[in-house]
């Protein structure tokens, strides 16, 4: 499962509810509480998001921080698996046999005996050792007796899906609803904190929905859906069974209406967005999981530009596919505005510098994913939101759980600072001889070492790896915690016949700095084994917006040039002759948007949410991709 910096945190609680004139229904007492909760968290999280200090980090920790980590890490391990030791994975599963008889063996049950025995004898695990336990869930009928307690107390309030970027089959993580203390940390929240209005289209739309009878009688409904989904539902209270009694409604702070997030056609779901959003001009934060999806939203705008004008001039909602019940509380929400239409036309489309801005006038910040693959929207993004307004990350983290917040004294775009909230990260030494066994503590960590984090979680998670590569940057000063940023997949490249394999990062970077140069605006790219000649190597097929670069053939040699700097086995192997150079070939217009559509059609993941691969393994979509190929450089 490919994930990248930022996979969560977005949040929806802080912000307060717009009252709008078309606007019938009202959110939930409880959406009301949580968002009054989240009011404080607002005004801190923005002041430190105006400016991006000189990075104040420290090269190593002192014996007092060290210490205090210690302390801290104890504390909150303690606090997340202590609850789930009795859960039924923690008592059946095989692979934790030897902590159990180690707990049983042992008389003392102290904190310190405790932590000892968890770090001995807790084994490295991953996905499969869950699967058996996860599975009960989804058989028909599901007894309460028989799934309670299987990971934490209580049962699950929703599955988090993964988004099977590398194209195996999917993986789902239990979610269960946190204590109320943390209800409003920036970990669990649904959508970007904002005193204004948010331009961040939400897909409520769900994978499956899980049945549970109860011993009272009752049933229970679980869904199955993205982590953002889950959280967005979980943080306003609202359950899939009455989601076609909230079709009057707004998103609170959104400029999309709650119906819009139910459309299941891909082109619909961003059109529909489109209109709501350019008919707003008090939008003040841009909002997308991932920078190159909005790259896309801007495509979508440009192409249907006139249609988009004139609705908002007659108050029409447009003749897009699948909507159904859904177009008549949209048309009952969407009112003529003649003169914003007014003020639009005279805007044009997307394309000149600063466009955002101008469309917005209120725009403050853009928050999303802008490295790995969204890395090939940087350049746009930049053009179109102009040098005034500021972008972010919004975290680290994956269908797993929340790991880590942008720290603002350094890079927020790329530096994230580990937070122990949503779980307890361990680390692996990637460089190490020693066995693949042993667990690193974040005080045992240096400045400059590659790791993989291991997630113990409080859902249930015990020592899980998540098969990310990261660094550390250094320590924060205030309490030692370490920053690190996001490199790549562990196995995230391909392995190519030559035995060499070219991480995701430098297989990005690649492409990237020779599109600037020679090729024009990179829309999205992938990689895939080119095997038409000997030896294998790295197939780039990449989408461009507007004209090809007249040199663009010289990007082969600069991406070449590129990937034997940054890798040695890759120099090795060619000067050997066991590699050749990569191959570059362009695909049709639209193509990766079709790959989305279709991505989300075949697995129901959110549309908003739905990623590019930087390596592409799926068979099927591989020969669909190299059809729409036409031009090689």
């Amino acid at each position: 499962m490919s994930r990248h910096a930022g996979l969560l945190l977005e949040d929806v609680a802080s912000r307060e509810a717009r009252t709008r004139p078309a606007q019938s229904g009202s959110i939930s007492q409880a959406a009301r509480q949580a968002i009054a909760l989240h009011k404080t968290t607002f005004h801190i999280h923005h002041i430190a998001t105006m400016s991006h200090p000189e990075t104040d980090l420290l090269e190593s920790l002192t014996s007092e921080l060290s210490q205090r980590l210690k302390d801290y890490e104890d504390q909150a391990l303690l606090e997340m698996i202590r609850p789930n030791l009795a859960s039924q994975f923690a008592q059946e599963a095989p692979e934790l046999a030897r902590f159990r008889e180690a707990m049983a063996q042992n008389n003392s049950m102290d904190d310190r005996e405790f932590l000892r025995i968890f770090r001995e004898f807790i084994p490295i695990t991953n996905y499969e050792v869950y699967r058996p336990f996860i599975a009960k869930f989804f058989v028909t009928p599901c007894k309460e007796a028989d799934v309670k307690n299987m990971f934490a107390p209580g049962l699950p309030y929703f599955f988090a899906m993964s988004s099977m970027t590398s194209g195996k089959s999917v993986k789902t993580f239990p979610r269960y609803r946190p204590p109320p203390h943390l209800l409003q940390n920036p970990l669990y929240l649904a959508l970007p904190p904002s005193e204004g209005t948010t331009l961040s289209p939400a897909s409520m739309r769900y994978s499956q929905l899980l049945t549970i009878d109860c011993e009272d009688g009752q049933s229970k409904q679980v869904t199955v859906c993205s982590l953002s989904i889950g959280f967005l539902r979980m943080a306003l209270n609202w359950d899939a069974e009455h989601d076609n009694e909230r079709l009057d409604l707004w998103l609170p702070g959104q400029t999309d209406p709650y119906a819009i997030s139910l459309v299941k056609s891909y082109r619909a779901f961003f059109v529909l967005n489109a209109l709501f959003a350019l008919a707003d001009c008090r939008v003040t934060t841009i909002r997308f999981f991932f920078a190159n999806v909005f790259v896309i939203f801007l495509q979508y705008i440009e192409d249907e530009w006139s249609l988009l004008i004139d609705c908002i001039e007659k108050g029409i909602i447009p003749d897009v596919e699948n909507l159904g019940h859904l177009r008549a509380p949209l048309e009952k929400l969407f009112k003529p505005n003649p003169l914003r239409a007014a003020e639009l036309r005279e805007i044009g489309p997307p394309g000149i510098q600063g466009w955002a801005v101008r469309v917005w006038p209120h725009l403050e910040r853009f928050l999303g994913i802008t490295g790995g693959p969204a890395a090939t929207a940087a350049s746009q993004l930049t053009h179109v939101l102009g040098p005034s307004i500021p972008t972010q990350a919004t975290g680290y983290g994956s269908s797993e759980g929340s790991m880590a917040l942008p720290y603002h004294k350094s890079n927020p775009n790329t530096d994230y600072k580990v937070m122990f909230v949503d779980v307890l990260t361990e680390f692996l030494d990637v460089h190490s001889n020693e066995s693949s066994e042993r667990v690193l503590s974040i005080h045992e960590l240096v400045t400059g070492g590659h790791y993989e984090p291991v997630l113990t979680t409080r859902n249930g998670l015990w020592r899980y790896r998540i098969g990310d590569v990261v660094t550390v940057k250094g320590f924060a000063p205030d309490d030692g915690l370490p920053v690190i940023s996001y490199l790549h997949r562990r196995e995230g490249g391909i392995v190519m016949a030559f035995g060499t394999t070219c991480t995701e990062s430098q297989l990005t970077n690649a492409i990237v700095s020779a599109a600037n140069r020679w090729i024009g605006q990179i829309i999205d790219f992938t990689i895939v084994g080119d095997d038409r000649d000997t030896p294998i190597t790295y197939g780039y097929l990449i989408e461009i917006g507007g004209e090809i670069g007249k040199d663009a053939k010289m990007a082969k040699q600069q991406t070449f040039e590129d990937l034997m700097a940054a890798n040695d086995e890759f120099r090795t192997a060619f000067w050997q002759g066991r590699a050749r150079k990569p191959t570059i070939r362009l695909v049709e217009k639209g193509t990766f948007t079709e790959y989305r559509q279709q991505k989300c059609n075949k697995t129901n993941v959110s549309i908003s949410q739905v990623k590019v691969p930087v390596v592409l393994s799926d068979p099927t979509f591989r020969e669909w991709i190299l059809q729409q190929v036409v031009i090689e450089l």
